[in-house]
């Protein structure tokens, strides 16, 4: 067999790998894809990105094009992956999915790249992740639709261009500062997803609970939307472990009663605080003299990956106004002391004003 052959060859061993993925494998992430919106009218929020993502999916239709290269930003659990595949679905399109660091080798993307038909939706996962090598790729494929491969080594070595059918790609990332610029600006599409309302979460969790054939009291909604730190995905899980408690504890149905009591056991308080979010606070205060602290010594001080603490808890600690970045570290407010009913230092309100 030739060098050529052999080359090939690997290409399309890696046609039908396990790196690309468009099933769910175990039953909690079946439950979870059936609470996924299909189309964008079921999904709740980001009003603005849906409507403008209407209109770019409804041009490239009526042009019978592929829809440009789309660029999803948002914390985790936002729905980047949701609309990934909402999009694949009103262009009538299959979606793969696979994650950046799934992919090692550039023969691992050539092998998606080459499988992929005209029109079809590519979705990277945590897109800030790509190995550089892999990065350089995409660059062609996403400009030129097409791959450069590499066959022969040392002075023999020559380069050959294989053609790919018109795509989409569709990258989602929580850290788009890591993504570098030649990459982001191959994107046409831009979407910056925010943290949802508790109206929205409210009508988020209705309609799930009504797809999981669960009953929840009006006022019961309200307060677990309240704690849900504005996010779906943990609107959806709490909403599925008070289930649990209603379920064994009461009559199937989620009553006040059953909120306070499942938020308790599970150690989150009425605004959605965990204990690991007080364990923050109370780590700044009581080691560091409310701060600065650095992320680095306070990851290990928590016993928090860096990554945790960074995507997690502060973002929602920064929202509520508990925690305060600054250029030294980080900084607790009055407001995590009276959380917290520990009796702030005489000089604080001073100190908050400095590090604004």
């Amino acid at each position: 067999m030739s060098e050529f052959e052999e080359n090939i060859q690997d290409i399309e061993s890696l046609k039908a790998n396990s790196l690309v993925s468009t099933t769910f494998q175990n039953e909690d992430d079946e439950q979870e894809n059936i609470l996924r919106p299909k189309k964008l009218k079921d999904f709740q929020g980001q009003k603005q990105l849906k409507e403008n993502l209407s209109i770019f999916i409804q041009a490239a239709r009526e042009r019978n094009e592929a829809l440009d290269h789309t660029f999803l930003i948002g914390p985790p659990g936002l729905g980047k992956t949701t609309l990934a595949s909402i999009v694949a679905n009103e262009m009538g399109k299959e979606i793969r999915m696979t994650s950046a660091p799934a992919l090692e080798k550039p023969k691992d993307l050539a092998g998606i790249l080459t499988n992929i038909s005209e029109g079809s939706i590519f979705f990277i996962d945590e897109i800030h992740r790509l190995k550089p090598a892999l990065e350089e790729m995409l660059y062609i494929a996403m400009e030129d639709f097409e791959i450069d491969w590499v066959i022969g080594q040392g002075p023999a070595a020559r380069t050959m261009r294989i053609p790919l059918p018109k795509f989409t790609l569709i990258g989602a990332t929580t850290k788009a500062g890591q993504v570098s610029s030649p990459l982001h600006s191959r994107f046409g599409i831009t979407c910056h997803l925010q943290f949802y309302n508790e109206v929205e979460l409210s009508k988020i969790i209705k309609r799930s609970s009504s797809l999981i054939d669960c009953k929840i009291e009006d006022e019961a909604l309200i307060r677990l939307a309240r704690c849900s730190r504005g996010t779906p995905r943990i609107a959806n899980r709490l909403l599925k472990r008070l289930r649990d408690f209603a379920t064994v504890l009461a009559d199937g149905t989620i009553t006040n009663e059953v909120v306070d009591q499942g938020l308790t056991r599970l150690g989150i308080d009425p605004i959605g605080l965990e204990d690991q979010d007080r364990n923050i606070l109370k780590t700044i205060i009581n080691f560091y003299g409310g701060g600065p602290v650095g992320a680095s010594t306070l990851s290990i001080s928590v016993g928090e990956a860096i990554e945790s603490l960074e995507d997690f808890y502060e973002p929602y600690l920064i929202q509520k106004g508990f925690l305060i970045r600054t250029p030294r570290g980080r900084c607790v407010t009055t407001k995590a002391y009276e959380l917290l009913n520990i009796a702030p230092p005489s000089k604080i309100k001073d100190f908050d004003t400095s590090i604004l």
